[in-house]
Order: C-alpha cells, then sequence, then structure tokens
C-alpha cells in the first residue's frame, strides 16, 4: 500500500509577515509588502523597490556568534524551520533521527556574500576573505545547518531549480517518505538576493518592474498594466509526514500532499514555451501523478509573476487542462502581495495553499484594475473570498523552462 504524506508543520518569513499567522492575516487583508529597498544604495538602478523582510532579527532564532557564518538566506531557512518544528510538535531530540530529513534549496544563494567578499577582495586583497565564505553561500548549507541545529540524520538535500525550487524540494520530499527513505521530512525554499547584484542583474533582463512611485501597486498579476515582477525574500517549510507516523504522534494535519509534476519547456532560457505547452503538461502529469480530473481542483495559487509572457501562458495553460472548469476555478497570485520569492516562492505558496485548506479561504490578487483581454480567468481580484477549498493547486515556473506543480487535498 501507498504511503500517504501530509503536512503537519508550517514556518515562514516573507514580507507580509515573519510567522505563518502574521502573513496568513496580512494576505487575507490584501496588506502589500513592497516598498523601497534600504538596504544597499539604489542610485543608478531602474528599479528602486523590492519586497524586504521587515524586523527580522535573526538572534530570535540564532545564537550571536553563528550568525556570522550564515548569509541570510540560511537565517531565513532556520526562522522558518524552526516555526514549523515547532508547529508539528517535533523535538530537538527525536529517538528516530535517523528518520528525519530535510530539504530545502535555493535559486541564488548566498549572492550578498559574494557580493560583499568580492568588494573586500578588491580593496584589501584575498587574505581579508573570511574562512566562513564558502559555507555562507552554498545552497546546500541551509539544510545544513536546519539538520545540525535539530539532530535530524535523514536524507539532506537541496534543489536548485530557480523559481520552481520550493515546489520541487517539497514534491521531492513527499517521495523521499512515500519511497520509505524517511518518515518526516522538513522541506521548502530559502532566499535573500535583494542586493545590488541582484537588482541590478534582473533589471539588466528588463524583467522587474520600475513603478518606483507606487512601490505597493507594482506587482500586479494579470493585470493589464503589469511591466515586470517584484523581487521579494524570505523562506518557506513545511513538515510532511509519513501519515501513520503522524497520526501515532496524535499531529494536526493541515493537508494531504497528493499530487506533483514536473518537466521541462526545452524552449528559452528565460521566456516560457509558447501557448504554456510546458507548464501544460506539467500541470497535467500533477492531475495523473494524484489520480484527479481538472474538475476537482478549487483553487490554483498561480505562478502569477506579473510579467507579460509567465501571466499569459500560464493562463492558456490553465485553459488548455481546465477547459470550461478553467472558468470556475478560482486562481490567485499572492505574488501580488509579498513579490517573487524565487527559490522561496514554491514553499511559501504551498503553505499558502495548505492555509486556504485549513481555513476555508482564497487569498486575493491585488492590484488588479484593468482587465487584459487575453487574461480572463477568475483571480479573486483584490479581496479575499470565503469558499471551501478541498483540493488546492501550487505552480512554480522558472527560468532554463524548469516547471513544478503541487496538489494539496483535504485529509479524509
Amino acid at each position: 500500500m501507498s504511503r500517504r504524506v501530509v503536512v503537519t508543520g508550517m514556518g515562514a518569513v516573507s514580507p507580509i509577515g515573519n510567522t505563518v499567522k502574521d502573513m496568513f492575516e496580512a494576505a487575507c487583508a490584501g496588506k502589500s509588502g513592497i516598498g523601497q529597498i534600504d538596504r544597499f544604495d539604489t542610485t543608478g538602478l531602474p528599479t528602486t523597490i523590492a519586497g524586504q523582510l521587515k524586523d527580522f532579527d535573526p538572534q530570535d532564532f540564532i545564537e550571536r556568534k553563528e550568525i556570522k557564518k550564515m548569509d541570510l538566506f540560511i537565517q531565513y531557512a532556520i526562522a522558518a524551520s524552526q516555526e514549523a518544528v515547532d508547529d508539528a510538535g517535533l523535538t530537538d531530540n527525536e529517538p528516530d533521527a535517523d528518520r528525519i530529513g530535510v530539504f530545502i534549496g535555493a535559486g541564488l544563494g548566498g549572492l550578498s556574500t559574494i557580493e560583499k567578499y568580492t568588494m573586500i577582495a578588491q580593496a584589501r586583497g584575498p587574505r581579508k576573505i573570511t574562512p566562513f565564505f564558502i559555507p555562507m553561500l552554498i545552497i546546500n548549507l541551509a539544510p545544513g545547518f536546519v539538520s545540525m541545529r535539530f539532530g535530524y540524520q535523514g536524507p539532506n538535500v537541496s534543489a536548485v531549480s530557480a523559481c520552481a525550487t520550493g515546489t520541487h524540494s517539497i514534491g521531492e520530499a513527499m517521495h523521499v517518505i512515500k519511497r520509505g527513505s524517511a518518515d518526516v521530512m522538513l522541506a521548502g525554499g530559502a532566499e535573500s538576493t535583494i542586493t545590488q547584484l541582484g537588482v541590478g542583474g534582473f533589471n539588466a533582463m528588463k524583467a522587474l518592474s520600475t513603478r518606483n512611485d507606487e512601490p505597493e501597486l507594482a506587482s500586479r498579476p494579470f493585470d493589464k498594466g503589469r511591466d515586470g515582477f517584484v523581487m521579494g525574500e524570505g523562506a518557506g517549510v513545511v513538515v510532511l509526514e509519513e501519515l501513520e507516523h503522524a497520526k501515532k504522534r496524535g499531529a494536526k494535519i493541515y493537508a494531504e500532499v497528493v499530487g506533483y509534476g514536473l518537466n521541462a519547456d526545452a524552449h528559452h532560457i528565460t521566456t516560457p514555451a509558447p501557448g504554456g505547452a510546458g507548464a501544460t503538461r506539467c500541470i497535467e502529469l500533477a492531475l495523473e501523478s494524484a489520480g484527479m480530473n481538472p474538475e476537482e481542483v478549487d483553487y490554483i495559487n498561480a505562478h502569477g509573476t506579473s510579467t507579460h509572457y509567465n501571466d499569459l501562458y500560464e493562463t492558456m495553460a490553465i485553459k488548455n487542462v481546465f477547459k470550461d472548469h478553467a472558468y470556475k476555478v478560482a486562481v490567485s497570485s499572492t505574488k501580488s502581495m509579498i513579490g517573487h520569492l524565487l527559490g522561496a516562492a514554491g514553499g511559501v505558496e504551498a503553505i499558502f495553499c495548505a492555509l486556504a485548506i485549513d481555513n476555508g479561504v482564497i487569498f486575493p490578487t491585488i492590484n488588479y484594475e484593468t482587465k487584459d483581454e487575453e487574461c480572463d480567468l477568475d483571480y479573486v481580484p483584490n479581496k479575499m473570498r470565503e469558499q471551501v477549498v478541498d483540493v488546492a493547486m501550487s505552480n512554480s515556473f522558472g527560468f532554463g523552462g524548469t516547471n513544478g506543480t503541487l496538489i494539496l487535498k483535504k485529509f479524509s
């Protein structure tokens, strides 16, 4: 009999809240977390806005002497993991620690560390590089530090697949449990790339919104006036658990992970395949793995980046798969509120799906003002909707044409 996998804990740090509870309440209220960048001098950059974390203090989670060994994305991963572990009722000294693993990825990793020590090396010489430089920036030190923190000795892995990283991490962690290699997995993504190089790089690609005078209105997925995505940062981590293991502990179950699809566009380094061909197949694969018909899906947390082709081709993909039901399923982009968290996006958005199922709400797509004739689905404009959600889908499509789709279902 196939092992079933459920979500028993969640943790997040995001531009609209440094806990899942705060993030949930802000999202229900349609609050924007986008503002002016204050972390570095943005002079000369076409984009001066982003979704930064507010009032995040790593000392709330990490000893002061340890902080200097970690890039921000690792600190975010630890903060989200701590909340998820606490939420799931796990401890630091689980008797079956070798059956608990960590699968947390990032898209770009320690970009701020690379930027900082490149300047130090150029100004003062390479001998001034900290011995912690490499561990600070490599992506697998996010799950590495998390496993050391809790003593979890099971599978320890990172996915690195651009904007699909968090989704791939959760989907692959689900399979780790299904095949019996672990009973519990912490899974998700973390990212912190709001740096001069990060913003400058995406600006050079003309991918970012330049609506600098109205930052809270800048991220507007599916709206005709969209002009690019807005960078965000943070982390989203879920505790995945084999069903019988969770029941034995008496754990709260938020949702069951029932479907996962992944594939490639094989088309272009940044632009999605025309007509949403790759996304279409990815969604179909997720439905096939779940043994579901499209009509069973109540809510889609869209990739919804606020860029022209992403929003258009995702809309087309949903129509390709869902046919007439495409106009009946609720589709929203929480990126309208938090921006695009890149490698962390899929982790946070899976949490939004679990919250939708657990609370009977669908989060809004804020800043939706002008209908795009080519994007004509129900995007839950501007206001949260109370609705029973039995099945929720989360889409993530990344640079390089890498795609991922998760399906969560109300546990029964």
